[in-house]
């Protein structure tokens, strides 16, 4: 039976992550430091909050070098999924580097809110399993300051004044910038394909 890890990294979204998984019928195991996850066959990163506080979480709990060296499927949600990128604009923190790219401040415009909250659809950029069953334009769920850029790692993109990515995926690394646990159907899915996925 494949064991899931779920990384605390104290962001508000743990418990909501865990449950939705729950409801899959998956059962979790919540992990508070780096050793947690050296015997899991699939991680998660979740995450609400700021760059900087959550990265230095993950280098205090010894996460940093074992996410770095690991193999294992991982999925970040949210800040869980800026986190995996190789800089944030927010507090000009170093992340951890397993997608290329710089996370970005997204920028107010007449009759567009920052932060991006609430539901956006999903566009899809390429192909991945990741995406099976979900339909071009389906409604998700966002709550988030910063993005990351469409680049050739992404699998869905949306539009909030710019083009920014939603779902990324490069090996065995992907995330979600917005949040699965309360996007309906569509994040219900995109956690059950995550479960059943091989990069």
């Amino acid at each position: 039976m494949s064991r899931i890890a779920l990384i605390d990294a104290g962001g508000a979204n743990l418990g909501s992550v865990r449950d939705a998984l729950e409801r899959l019928g998956v059962q979790v195991d919540v992990v508070r430091d780096g050793d947690g996850l050296r015997d899991a066959d699939r991680v998660i990163l979740p995450g609400v909050g700021a760059a900087e506080p959550g990265m230095r979480l993950l280098r205090e709990r010894g996460f940093v070098e074992v996410l770095r060296a690991s193999k294992q499927p991982l999925l970040g949600v949210c800040l869980g999924m800026q986190l995996l990128f190789d800089s944030s604009e927010e507090g000009d923190v170093e992340c951890l580097g397993l997608i290329p790219g710089r996370i970005f401040k997204l920028q107010e415009a007449p009759g567009l809110r920052v932060p991006h909250m609430g539901w956006n659809t999903l566009q899809q950029v390429r192909d991945s399993a990741l995406m099976a069953g979900i339909a071009d334009a389906s409604s998700v769920y966002f709550v988030h300051g910063y993005a990351a850029p469409v680049t050739a790692d992404c699998v869905a993109g949306c539009e909030h004044g710019q083009p920014i990515a939603a779902i990324v995926q490069r090996g065995h690394v992907c995330g979600a910038q917005f949040h699965p646990e309360r996007s309906g159907t569509a994040g219900s899915r995109l956690l059950a394909n995550f479960l059943a996925w091989s990069p």
